[in-house]
């Protein structure tokens, strides 16, 4: 049976191809022109209408020729977004930040504040890896909150400073650990006091408390016997300071099996 629709859809798929190529034709005429007031126009529109990538490039040209006009502010703010939209957050800090620099007073500078210190939150990376960016990305959200103690973005740049402080906790008890992992004991010992002393507050506490007990308690074991008594109690006043605070915690029991251990050897020095 014909297809009585066909002749029809065929007309539509015209009409959309023709009024495609009519509006790129029209947006490269005007990336290509010479008017600077059609590209601030196209250039706003495409940023309403969420076509970035089209709209970056004729903001790229538009923003030195309106350096110092009134439409500046304006230019900037959806400049500084756009790359801030397309993810690129690199750029999206740098122009944020010129942004609130350039114009203090703008009814924009809070957003853009938050943008800004949000795109650093952005570039931090896994905890595995160097934790410079997750350093500056901390100080910038903080530097935002300090500002802005009263903003609807407070709860969430607490969350995000929170989340970026641990992933540096995670990174400095990983490299401690490994320390203890390969038998390091005395340098596992220096590096979790260290943590202790950085991060006295950190979901990683109790780990780093059992851990310290376990090298020098092995650090003991392992040693000559002129030194073996003396490390064992210090190893028994670690297990201690753990119990303090933990006697029911995710170790406990690791830890009640290796005072226990440490009470039989220091009974033979009796």
């Amino acid at each position: 049976m014909p297809d009585v629709f066909l002749p029809m859809r065929r007309l539509l798929y015209l009409l959309v191809f023709v009024l495609f190529l009519g509006s790129c034709s029209e947006y490269q005429k005007v990336l290509r022109g010479e008017d600077a007031a059609e590209k601030y126009k196209m250039a706003e529109n495409l940023y309403k209408e969420e076509k970035y990538k089209k709209g970056l490039k004729l903001f790229e040209q538009v923003v030195p020729k309106y350096r110092g006009k009134p439409q500046a502010e304006r230019i900037m703010y959806y400049y500084a977004d756009t790359y801030f939209q397309l993810e690129d957050y690199y750029l999206a800090g740098y122009q944020f930040e010129r942004f609130t620099k350039s114009f203090p007073n703008s009814d924009k500078r809070k957003e853009a504040a938050y943008k800004g210190a949000k795109s650093y939150y952005y570039l931090s990376p896994r905890y595995s890896l160097d934790q410079t960016e997750t350093t500056d990305a901390i100080e910038k959200l903080q530097a935002y909150i300090n500002a802005y103690p009263e903003s609807e973005n407070l709860k969430e740049a607490n969350t995000l400073v929170t989340e970026l402080r641990e992933k540096k906790e995670k990174k400095a008890y990983e490299i401690a650990k490994q320390y203890h992992h390969r038998r390091n004991y005395k340098v596992a010992i220096s590096a979790f006091d260290n943590y202790l002393i950085d991060y006295p507050g950190s979901i990683f506490r109790e780990r780093v408390l059992y851990y310290k007990l376990e090298s020098e308690y092995l650090l003991a074991v392992g040693s000559y016997e002129s030194l073996v008594k003396e490390r064992l109690e210090t190893a028994q006043g670690y297990y201690k300071t753990y119990k303090k605070y933990y006697k029911e915690g995710e170790y406990t029991e690791k830890a009640n099996e290796i005072a226990e251990d440490i009470k039989l050897r220091l009974e033979q020095y009796k």
